[in-house]
């Protein structure tokens, strides 16, 4: 996990595929671009992703895509075309800190599990696991089969962490929105982080 002491601006990518799941991805950029640790965002949209968006946010294509998204001019997210695998993310000398792909289709887990890298996102990833960069799959699909359950197992083996798009409900959230940034929020801690607001279970105070 990355140092949470680390005083240098982080270097995030985030990557959208073509799986349910908009909503997360939404709030993770808009949580990306407020927090003052983040010096930058890599954002990567495949054309799955883009479809999905339209279905589920009600976004309207590529333009204004990341306005759209955050609700105001992007103040430190820079978009990238998914067809453009010489972009910065794709190079191994290109300082990045962790890298999310929120929501992972299964295409795109299998991709990468077997190291093909014929889109930037696919490459990214690839560039994450050579190098030992944090790499986390949010993947979003049931039931699984065999091949789905395999590939999980080989992209795990190769240094990604796997991190089912799977809310919490012990939170008691009294809105999706809460649910989203609960996740959200919980997904940022685990690369280094921690967000004010954060649910943190504690037990004995929920008894006292």
């Amino acid at each position: 996990m990355p140092r949470e002491d680390n005083n240098e601006k982080r270097t995030i990518t985030l990557a959208v595929t073509g799986a349910s799941g908009s909503r997360f991805a939404r709030e993770m950029l808009r949580a990306l671009e407020a927090d003052e640790r983040v010096g930058c965002i890599n954002f990567v949209c495949s054309h799955g992703g883009l479809r999905v968006m339209a279905e589920e946010l009600g976004i309207d294509g590529r333009s204004e895509l990341l306005r759209q998204l955050i609700g105001c001019e992007p103040r430190k997210t820079r978009l990238h075309n998914n067809q453009d695998i010489g972009a910065n993310i794709a190079s191994g000398s290109y300082p990045t800190d962790a890298m999310i792909v929120l929501p992972c289709s299964m295409g795109t887990l299998a991709k990468i599990a077997l190291g093909l890298a014929s889109t930037l996102i696919e490459r990214a990833a690839d560039v994450s696991l050579k190098e030992r960069i944090p790499l986390i799959l949010c993947v979003r699909e049931t039931p699984l089969n065999r091949i789905h359950l395999r590939n999980m197992s080989t992209a795990a083996e190769a240094g990604a962490t796997i991190y089912p798009l799977i809310p919490a409900f012990y939170i008691q959230p009294d809105s999706v929105e809460e649910m989203t940034r609960q996740f959200v929020y919980r997904l940022l801690k685990h690369i280094g982080l921690p967000q004010n607001g954060a649910y943190i279970w504690n037990p004995e105070t929920e008894n006292d």
